[in-house]
């Protein structure tokens, strides 16, 4: 066994050890799981270089040594080889994401709740969705007097509604001629692409109704710039006060910062992204990692992964993260599809 690859060994086993127990890793133990095929004394050479490369510490004199941040790393980047999830265990998560597929932030937070459920983790996603979907349907609907519900129907299926207050009384054919409008000018139109420029077109064609539908061309305005901003959403938090070393003022620092979250969120590309704290400054979490991966295919739709201690066991949690991305994906897909066919039709 050549340097390198036996040093990357001992590393190896050092973390897997770390992650299973919590506790510094001495000579022995890895000369153990080696088989005894290294003495002693030349894992601990090795060791001591780890920790002069920067891979390994030792918390204290005469202990053994626990992973770095930089080990934990490269044990993720060159190491770890994750599982391969069964076809029935596959089956269980398509069957639980296609329990409800009335839209679709219905199936991403159906697989929020269900990816802690199963990793013991907190889960953590961004929705973009929204700000890709077209505009199905706009309804104004009287709720009071002078009172009235503002409900845009998108292509995913979701549904956003926002109270308008009058000042005055409007007519039903006042109503019925916005509700006409409107939808006249917005149907099939992308939410990202609202702009002042839309919305001045909206307010051209509203004529002389011009001033007495302003209250409720300007709450569609502020709906839209709602609806474009990303959705974050966290469930399982409670999971992560049960592991020692994550702190309880960090964690609700980290879940009060939805702008430092998003930045995080919306960072992932392809594949499986693992942040760990402190080696990223918006990542608030000391001691912990970030399992990330984006969904969504000609589009990045969101986000979403697992946040726990550092000590977690990659092998088994990142094959979950990885196929909820694909399940979550393939649903997604799948529903667009539908919706662009029956806007088609």
């Amino acid at each position: 066994m050549k340097n390198d690859e036996r040093r990357l060994k001992i590393l190896e086993h050092i973390v897997n050890l770390y992650i299973e127990t919590g506790e510094p890793v001495g000579s022995v133990s890895v000369c153990l799981k080696l088989n005894k095929a290294v003495s002693p004394a030349t894992i601990r050479n090795d060791m001591a270089k780890l920790e002069k490369a920067g891979f390994l510490e030792q918390p204290h004199t005469s202990a053994g040594r626990i992973p770095t941040y930089l080990g934990f790393r490269a044990y993720i980047n060159q190491i770890v080889k994750p599982k391969n999830l069964t076809d029935q265990e596959k089956k269980s998560i398509d069957d639980l994401l296609r329990a409800d597929t009335s839209s679709v932030s219905a199936v991403v937070d159906n697989a929020l709740g269900a990816l802690s459920e199963i990793t013991g983790l907190a889960a953590i996603s961004t929705n973009n969705i929204p700000k890709f979907s077209v505009i199905s349907k706009v309804e104004v609907i009287p709720t009071g007097r002078r009172v009235y519900a503002v409900l845009i129907i998108t292509s995913s299926g979701e549904v956003k509604n926002k109270i308008c207050r009058m000042q005055f009384d409007i007519t039903n054919e006042q109503l019925k001629f916005f509700q006409e409008t409107i939808n006249k000018n917005l149907k099939g139109i992308s939410i990202d692409s609202f702009d002042d420029d839309v919305f001045a077109r909206l307010a051209e064609a509203m004529g002389s109704y011009t001033l007495s539908l302003s209250p409720l061309l300007d709450t569609l305005h502020k709906m839209s710039d709602e609806i474009s901003k990303p959705q974050i959403d966290l469930k399982g938090e409670n999971n992560l006060l049960k592991y020692d070393g994550l702190k309880a003022d960090e964690l609700i620092e980290f879940m009060s910062a939805k702008d430092k979250i998003e930045n995080i969120l919306s960072s992932a590309f392809s594949g499986i992204n693992i942040v760990f704290g402190k080696e990223n400054d918006t990542f608030l979490i000391g001691n912990s990692s970030l399992i990330l991966t984006k969904y969504g295919t000609s589009e990045q739709f969101g986000s979403f992964g697992v946040i726990g201690p550092i000590r977690l066991n990659y092998q088994e949690i990142i094959p979950y993260v990885s196929y909820f991305s694909q399940s979550v994906t393939s649903i997604i897909d799948n529903m667009l599809g539908e919706a662009e066919k029956e806007e088609g039709d």
